[in-house]
């Protein structure tokens, strides 16, 4: 017997083939014998991580938590943040299904040139309260985009909700537009911390952990069973599936549309780096960082427009 196997043959062509070599056996009896050798129809598996993981991965892990509990115990803000899938809107098939007595008829094909326009969102959780705030933007996701949406936050929710707060704890995925090695989102956050007076704390998960942060399975998981089988045919109506999600821990969620315009490959010098604020955690230094005022705090009537 060879070492030739055939793994990308029906039933019917493996018996042809078997035939050929003086080998009579209906696909059946080639069904069943290759049960009795434990072969059967599979699927890929993805269990390979590619590079090998980092060495400092399980040490960033532990450093989170620290800084998790160290910011929940002083009554200071957490956040977990992070941008959700692009979504075309219109009549266009939503993965899911749903109770209903026909089925919805949908677009068959998901031709962005059918769409009224692709959604951005970008998401915030609060975890200290349990509340959602996710922004529907679109242009591109870019830095400045996802800054913007925690800045919305702030001035809406946060800064009424903890008011003696002077710092912010923000928990992000290693890349995407809140990414660690980003620029530019670094120049945007200090711009936000100068504006608000805040002193921003930024622990980025590892590369390939972002189903740890906690915004992937407290929100963004509740929104797409929420939306399930529901075509976004409007931003209305992805706007009211996103309202309308909640959770029997009390999960509440608002959402805003934002149709500001967003520039992308936005260059920021080394020299714009140097004016930072930010001074790097001892742990992981990489992944964490802080990014102090760099000048007194704007007046809110000089906050920019839509404060």
């Amino acid at each position: 017997m060879g070492g030739c196997k055939w793994v990308r043959r029906s039933l019917r062509h493996l018996s042809r083939d078997l035939a050929k070599q003086g080998h009579r056996a209906s696909p059946k009896t080639v069904a069943r014998l290759l049960y009795q050798h434990h072969f059967s129809l599979q699927v890929n598996v993805k269990r390979l991580s590619g590079q090998a993981p980092p060495a400092d991965r399980d040490l960033q892990f532990r450093h989170i938590q620290r800084q998790r509990d160290r910011f929940s115990a002083a009554g200071l803000p957490v956040i977990s943040v992070d941008g959700k899938k692009k979504e075309l809107v219109g009549q266009f098939k939503n993965a899911g299904v749903a109770w209903c007595r026909q089925p919805t008829a949908v677009n068959t094909y998901d031709y962005r040139a059918d769409a009224e326009c692709r959604a951005t969102p970008y998401g915030l959780l609060d975890l200290q309260r349990n509340c959602g705030m996710v922004g529907i933007g679109t242009s591109a996701d870019t830095a400045q985009f996802a800054t913007d949406c925690i800045e919305r936050w702030w001035r809406r929710e946060g800064r009424q909700a903890y008011p003696q707060a002077h710092e912010l704890l923000v928990l992000a995925d290693g890349g995407g537009s809140n990414g660690h090695r980003s620029r530019l989102f670094k120049w945007s956050l200090q711009q936000f911390a100068n504006r608000s007076g805040l002193a921003l704390t930024v622990c980025h998960y590892p590369t390939g952990a972002s189903k740890w942060n906690p915004i992937e399975h407290r929100l963004f998981n509740q929104i797409s069973i929420n939306w399930a089988a529901t075509p976004l045919r409007s931003l209305d109506t992805m706007l009211a599936c996103i309202r309308g999600t909640t959770t029997d821990t009390g999960l509440r969620v608002k959402a805003w549309l934002n149709t500001d315009l967003y520039p992308t490959k936005v260059k920021i010098s080394d020299a714009q780096i140097k004016s930072l604020g930010l001074h790097r955690l001892p742990t992981c230094p990489d992944w964490s960082y802080t990014i102090t005022p760099s000048q007194p705090p704007m007046p809110p009537d000089r906050l920019k427009p839509g404060s």
